[in-house]
């Protein structure tokens, strides 16, 4: 079985658009997304939901993109 990460649309401290070629992507092990403006000034690069850490989401090649596309869903924080 292959699970794929969600690649969601956004960052959820201040919805900037982060598509899934973009650079600028963190998540957590249970795939919270940020951006990396949010992760250095208001995250102390700490998951605010779950307490672990962030990586650099990987970069799905486009051809993948066509079978396996990148989630819809837009998800922000209660701040």
């Amino acid at each position: 079985m292959l699970f794929m990460l969600e690649l969601r649309p956004n960052c959820e401290w201040c919805d900037r658009d982060l598509p899934p070629e973009s650079h600028d992507a963190y998540i957590c092990t249970f795939e919270c997304t940020w951006c990396t403006d949010c992760v250095n000034t208001h995250l102390n690069k700490t998951c605010p939901n779950c307490g672990g850490d962030l990586a650099k989401r990987p970069i799905r090649p486009a051809d993948k993109l066509v079978k396996f596309p990148a989630s819809t869903k837009r998800v922000l924080q209660q701040k």
